[in-house]
This record gives C-alpha cells, structure tokens and sequence, in this order.
C-alpha cells in the first residue's frame, strides 16, 4: 500500500517529526512504500486562494496525497490544536486527495497528552471527506524521548505505536478493497 505521511512542525528536532520518521519506518518493515513530507525541510508559501499558479511544492505534495492509499498526518501541540503550518498544506489540499482514504493523526505535546490537536485534526479531515482512523497516537511529557536510533525510549509507547498502525492498516485495506 501507498502512504504519505506529513510531518507538520516546522521545528528542528521536533518530536511529532521523530515519531513521523519512526512510523514510515516501522510501515516500511511491514512492506508499504511510504513518502515522508517534512514541512520543516520542504515548506510551503503562505496558501492564497487568489493566486492561480499552485506553487511547485504545493503541487507535488499534492500529487503525491492524491496517489496515497492511505495518509498520516503528524503535528505538534499548539495552544491546543494543530500547528499552522500542517493547516497550511492542509489548505492547498481538498476532498479529491482525501476521499475514500483512511487517515491516521499523531500529536506531540508538552503536557501529558495532545487530545485537542487530534479533535481539532478530525474535523478537518471529516470536512475534506476523509475517513478518520478511530486509533490515535498521542505523546506527551516523558513519551517524547528518542533514542539515538529514532526509536521510543519506552517500550509502552512502540506498543502502543504498533497496535494503532495495526488498526490503521486494517483499516485501509478494507476500504481499498
């Protein structure tokens, strides 16, 4: 199966990017090609609804959705909801790219957990005709530690990584189907 994953932080070092990376690796030793979008390492323009020309970035993030079977999208915690550079491509993307596909939100927060981001995330989803994934993965405080591997340092937060990707696959290939 075909998954894109968006990293939506513009931070160096973010945590929703390093949990982003170690997803895309743990789909890939399940056997999926997965395309990982940085938004740190390739933003994108302000989106304008006016302009007519879509930017050379916003056109290739937005072929390669379209080809997705399957999308996660990551982002960091901000004053409770997703961070604006993640709703910024989400802006120059529509219901063509998502609909019929099966998508997976993580969130990465200081505090204990980033719920609100990933209910924040679901009602965009749900607007652009997605179908969101009941599993989340949410980490907060001391779940956002990484080992020099890319990996989580607590051996619940792999588990808890694998079960929601189990469902999420699940998921998507009933609905590819």
């Amino acid at each position: 199966m075909k998954i894109v994953i968006i990293a939506g932080s513009n931070r160096r070092g973010s945590t929703s990017t390093k949990m982003s990376r170690f997803v895309s690796a743990r789909l890939q030793a399940r056997g999926h090609a997965v395309q990982l979008w940085d938004l740190y390492a390739q933003p994108l323009p302000f989106y304008d609804p006016d302009q007519e020309a879509r930017p050379e970035s916003a056109t290739q993030l937005a072929g390669l959705v379209a080809e997705a079977d399957a999308i996660v999208l990551a982002t960091p915690e901000y004053h409770g909801s997703v961070s604006g550079v993640l709703k910024n491509a989400l802006d120059y993307l529509d219901g063509d790219h998502f609909s019929g596909k099966m998508v997976l939100g993580i969130s990465s927060a200081g505090g204990a957990v980033g719920v609100s981001s990933l209910q924040h995330l679901q009602v965009i989803i749900r607007n652009v005709h997605g179908i969101n994934c009941p599993e989340w993965i949410s980490a907060g405080g001391d779940q956002r530690r990484f080992d020099e591997n890319g990996e989580p340092v607590q051996t619940a937060v792999k588990a808890r990584v694998e079960r929601v990707l189990d469902t999420f696959m699940e998921l998507s290939g009933k609905l590819r189907a």
